[in-house]
């Protein structure tokens, strides 16, 4: 398992994994500077709410803030600075890069022979992974939809009014770990796996193991019924439907009671209309299923909870 770190090398330095290599660089930055900036503006918050009084004043902000500055900050000259450098760094970045690296550019496709791995571009490698565990209906269709109206129905379930416009960790609690759990634990931990860890036949190679494409793994996946023992195929769908309708109603229950964990998410949770609570729980269950999925499927090798005739789960 520790033998070849030379495999890795190789992996990491191809000219269409540098996204991925510098995202796992940027993205714990990134999340690092959030920190810093929710920390100092967290410390703020306790202060003003200590002495209301200076609330009224300029240092009702973090910064930009000095002694005899406005109390908001003009586009010109600051913002319009910020943003002229930030493009002109931007552009020898992607100058640099065009110019030291080739692009990933191969020979014309060959219908007799096809790559191994076959491997999708960087940012659906997420979506590849999914393919493992859930039905191709489920990963490709249901799961990026989901994804993609959850994001757009967020505006309209969070009744959190605090925390717009300034970095906090304090007011947004729920809402960060929610974004760190699915998009830095979940998302991000996918592509990461399909660029290092997937090789050829999409099989599980560890960092410094040599990619064989001889490799042969011995190992059974099984759907849930096969274990208890069900044959019938009606039966099987039934258990099924059971198991993945009390997996519904266990985590509904315990993302309520995530919920009303403290005073501060259940004055939020108590605003929030019926069906604005009935998304937020439904989303939450099925970020879940995701882990749990991939759990069973990693540890035990089970394939499939749900088996009917006409769809898999």
């Amino acid at each position: 398992m520790w033998g070849d770190w030379g495999q890795l090398w190789e992996i990491v330095s191809t000219p269409d994994n540098v996204p991925i290599v510098a995202m796992l660089f940027l993205v714990p930055f990134f999340t690092w500077y959030w920190w810093i900036q929710a920390k100092k503006t967290d410390a703020l918050i306790t202060q003003l709410e200590g002495d209301p009084a200076l609330a009224k004043t300029s240092h009702r902000k973090v910064f930009p803030w000095k002694a005899g500055w406005d109390r908001e900050v003009h586009t010109w000259p600051y913002l319009m600075r910020i943003e002229f450098l930030a493009a002109l760094i931007v552009t020898v970045i992607l100058m640099v890069w065009s110019i030291t690296l080739n692009a990933p550019l191969e020979e014309p496709s060959n219908p007799n022979l096809t790559m191994n791995p076959a491997k999708a571009p960087w940012y659906f490698l997420g979506l590849q992974e999914m393919l493992v565990y859930f039905d191709p209906w489920i990963a490709g269709v249901v799961m990026p939809t989901l994804i993609i109206v959850g994001m757009m129905v967020i505006p309209y379930i969070d009744e959190n009014p605090l925390g717009n416009g300034y970095y906090t960790y304090k007011q947004r609690k729920f809402a960060i770990w929610t974004y760190f759990a699915g998009f830095l634990g979940l998302w991000l931990s996918m592509i990461t796996i399909g660029t290092l860890i997937r090789g050829p036949g999409w099989q599980w190679f560890w960092p410094s193991q040599t990619w064989d494409h001889n490799r042969l793994i011995f190992e059974v996946n099984r759907d849930l019924h096969t274990i208890i023992g069900i044959t019938n195929p009606w039966a099987a769908a039934a258990f099924g439907a059971i198991v993945v309708g009390a997996y519904f109603i266990i985590m509904g229950y315990l993302a309520h009671k995530l919920c009303m964990a403290t005073a501060f998410t259940r004055r939020i949770y108590s605003r929030m209309s019926l069906t604005q609570t009935t998304i937020l729980q439904g989303l939450l269950v099925l970020m879940a299923s995701l882990p749990i999925k991939m759990a069973l499927r990693l540890l035990f090798r089970i394939k499939y909870v749900w088996v009917t005739p006409w769809f898999n789960v």
